[in-house]
């Protein structure tokens, strides 16, 4: 029964069939990332053997700890700028393309000039704090090992915790605050992984299919509800970002502020607003309203389908440069060899990506403004509750986005969500107001990541394990060669020289980079 029973069961579609050959092809690139690592692993302990010596060798043979702590430094600093210039300087050029100045594209004046692409402060930051962790990193693991004589995870935790003050170079205690709590919510997520794996703890509802995307939406309602409500809870960039991606003035948000907190409305500024706009003769202002209609949320469109439509384009051509600037930057300096192999199938990746990620967001913002509308059609009374809602319906366009990024979306907005949370939670004397609070949090954090990406980088996502070891510490998983060749370093010489086709293009860091244009090539670095 079993056997023709299975006979009978439908083929499968040939997309079906491509999902499960790309999901078996990313777990054999992980499988072998694993054991490559752990033949390096084996090689080293061979080393500490063959040698008798009681305290474990450093892993940078040919160069002294000094220059392997400088050179990685300098080369995370070197990388980490690359990337911020080169956005701004994308994002400069859509700009310049966007007001049909297309022969100031190729002039250096225009697209790169100090007056117009104000970022080399930023990117110095940037640079410094990328740099400055991992090269302080390396020289305190370097210490601690002739210090302690041993190599145990409390060194790791330790390095990675003292190198963490590199946060310091970021000068806005904001910035410092969320990635603080964005460092909290991947710790948080290893963390759990590895008690999940051994059995001894795990959420009710895990397994759920959209628990990321779930996740996701909880966080965004949570942010939505800041920046209607609590504005001020947000990072000001974070709110200048919602602002004008949104349709919405700023004068129509507070008015919608003091309605629900049952102040008067600031009739002044909202006329002055509404003046400025098509249709305003006919709209009836007055101090306490009891909600704001629609003809003042978009007094150009009378039609609520209408302007939710028009919000989602107008979203779409605001931010498409800026995805498609994300996507395609970060790739080519930091595969630069791939890039250089096949720069149209590059700018290729780069474009669907950014189409993707802008029409998720565009259609969030849709559905925000269509959920506000509705609830005018049915309610006579607006209520602050209204506004979280919003922010969690909205958030169902994340099924818009590949799997893969929806956690990765979701861990990145838990922290403005948590953020917003401290933020009302201090200002109400619920929590202790500490200074410099986000940087020891951030100390804490970076011990236990770079702990567990040393002793158990499986519980870590492989976006964030590969952004880590390629970006902060490129030279963790990258030791030197060792004068001692066995067979384990023979099967993983030849482990890399198999030639997999369909891999190779699909694989999306190669094991072995030309050093024509790999930076890890250049002397010093």
């Amino acid at each position: 029964m079993s056997s023709s029973s299975r006979s009978e069961t439908p083929p499968q579609s040939s997309s079906s069939y491509d999902t499960s050959d790309g999901a078996a092809e990313r777990r054999l690139r992980e499988a072998e990332e694993r054991l490559r690592e752990a033949i390096v692993e084996l090689q080293c302990r061979q080393r500490r053997a063959a040698r008798g010596v009681p305290q474990p060798p450093c892993e940078h043979a040919d160069e002294s700890c000094v220059a392997h702590a400088v050179g990685n430094l300098c080369q995370s600093f070197l990388l980490s700028y690359g990337v911020r210039v080169g956005i701004g300087i994308l994002l400069r050029a859509f700009k310049l393309a966007r007001g049909h100045s297309y022969s100031s594209l190729i002039d250096l004046k225009q697209l790169v000039s100090e007056k117009d692409l104000i970022v080399r402060e930023e990117a110095c930051r940037i640079g410094l704090l990328f740099g400055g962790f991992t090269g302080s990193y390396h020289a305190l693991r370097c210490l601690l090992r002739k210090l302690r004589k041993k190599e145990t995870p409390f060194n790791v935790f330790l390095a990675g915790s003292v190198a963490g003050l590199s946060i310091l170079a970021l000068d806005d205690s904001n910035r410092r605050r969320t990635l603080a709590l964005y460092l909290l919510a991947r710790l948080a997520q290893c963390a759990y992984n590895s008690a999940k794996s051994k059995n001894k703890f795990h959420l009710w509802g895990s397994h759920w299919q959209h628990g990321d995307s779930l996740l996701f939406a909880l966080a965004c309602a949570q942010v939505m509800y800041a920046f209607i409500m609590h504005p001020e809870s947000l990072p000001k960039s974070y709110q200048d970002f919602i602002q004008k991606t949104g349709p919405v003035a700023k004068p129509v948000y507070k008015a919608v502020r003091d309605c629900c907190r049952g102040s008067p409305v600031d009739v002044t500024s909202l006329s002055a607003y509404l003046s400025t706009r098509r249709a305003s003769s006919s709209i009836f202002l007055e101090d306490f309203p009891s909600i704001i209609p629609c003809s003042i949320i978009h007094p150009d469109t009378k039609s609520c389908l209408a302007h939710n439509v028009n919000a989602a384009s107008a979203t779409f051509k605001k931010t498409f440069p800026l995805y498609f600037s994300l996507t395609f930057v970060p790739f080519v300096v930091l595969h630069l060899q791939k890039f250089m192999d096949n720069p149209a199938r590059t700018c290729w990746h780069a474009v669907k990506g950014a189409v993707r990620s802008t029409s998720f967001l565009s259609a969030f913002v849709g559905i925000f403004q269509a959920v506000i509308c509705l609830h005018r059609k049915v309610a006579s009374k607006d209520h602050k509750l209204v506004y979280w809602i919003a922010g969690g319906v909205a958030a169902l366009s994340v099924l818009l986005e590949k799997k893969i990024r929806r956690s990765e979306l979701a861990l990145y907005v838990l922290p403005r969500a948590g953020d917003s949370m401290w933020y009302i939670l201090v200002n109400r004397y619920l929590l202790p107001n500490i200074k410099n609070a986000e940087v020891a949090l951030f100390c804490a954090c970076m011990g236990g990541i770079m702990y567990y990406l040393e002793h158990e980088p499986d519980t870590m996502a492989p976006f964030l394990r590969g952004l880590i070891r390629r970006f902060l510490a490129s030279r963790i998983s990258n030791p030197s060669s060792f004068s001692n060749r066995s067979t384990s370093y023979t099967y993983l010489q030849s482990l890399d020289s198999m030639k997999k086709p369909k891999l190779q293009e699909n694989e999306e860091a190669a094991s072995t980079p030309s050093q024509k244009y790999n930076l890890e090539s250049i002397p010093g670095l």
